[in-house]
């Protein structure tokens, strides 16, 4: 697991509109609020996907960008993003490479039949708070969706007043 002080795990992921994002793209311009859900459309994805849109503005304004990344494809991300006018971008994290650097891809048991079981990765909802320079200031495993982005607005807002 990550934790404050770390260096971020660079990533290139593609968005919804197939633009590939990467890290480098940011470090020295601006901070990022990395979140990681576990699918599209969900109700606890949604809710939290429409409340950081609702404050993408000013998070701008506070000086971060906001990327939230699942393992859904682009395609999903596309219609997710349309179907509930999101803002942020998506990116597509679909071998979960991303996921398993930030440390929020687990192995979780599934029954697959009567007496047999297996695992399945799923993705732990997860928020990290990255500086201009690339360092992890937050890192936030386990969230809850409702009021999140609020709560991360704030850790942006008091990153600005120290860093």
């Amino acid at each position: 697991m990550l934790q404050p002080g770390d260096r971020a795990p660079p990533f290139e992921l593609p968005d919804a509109d197939l633009e590939v994002v990467a890290l480098d793209q940011f470090i020295g311009r601006c901070a990022i609020v990395l979140y990681f859900y576990p699918k599209d459309d969900t109700p606890g994805c949604t809710i939290e996907a429409v409340e950081f849109s609702e404050r993408l503005d000013a998070f701008e304004r506070a000086g971060a960008t906001v990327l939230g990344v699942s393992r859904d494809d682009v395609e999903s991300h596309g219609c997710f993003r349309d179907r509930h006018g999101l803002a942020v971008r998506l990116l597509s994290d679909v071998d979960l490479e991303a996921a398993r650097a930030y440390g929020v891809a687990h192995e979780r048991p599934v029954q697959a039949a009567v007496d047999a079981m297996r695992t399945r990765t799923a993705v732990q909802r997860s928020t990290f708070l990255i500086d201009r320079a690339g360092v992890v200031r937050a890192a936030l495993y386990g969230v809850g969706a409702r009021g999140h982005a609020a709560d991360m607005l704030e850790r942006v807002r008091a990153l600005g007043r120290i860093g």
